[in-house]
């Protein structure tokens, strides 16, 4: 029987981005895999750093609230 309330766990390991054949393939836990263009890559890691960013400061505020 799977485990899915596992599966809705936030992830604590970042995934691996590496190059190949001109695509950038980012290899996250549990055998996913998502593979993009240069340009989605680059998009996705700007949305990445600001999403983590604003994830961050919302943290900052719930444990320390004004």
């Amino acid at each position: 029987m799977t485990d899915f309330s596992a599966m809705h766990q936030p992830q604590t390991e970042p995934g691996i981005a590496t190059a190949e054949d001109g695509l950038v393939i980012l290899d996250g836990p549990n055998g996913v895999a998502v593979t993009m263009t240069p340009e989605a890559a680059e998009g996705t890691g700007r949305s990445l750093i600001s999403a983590a960013a604003a994830a961050g400061q919302q943290i900052l505020d719930r444990d320390h609230p004004a």
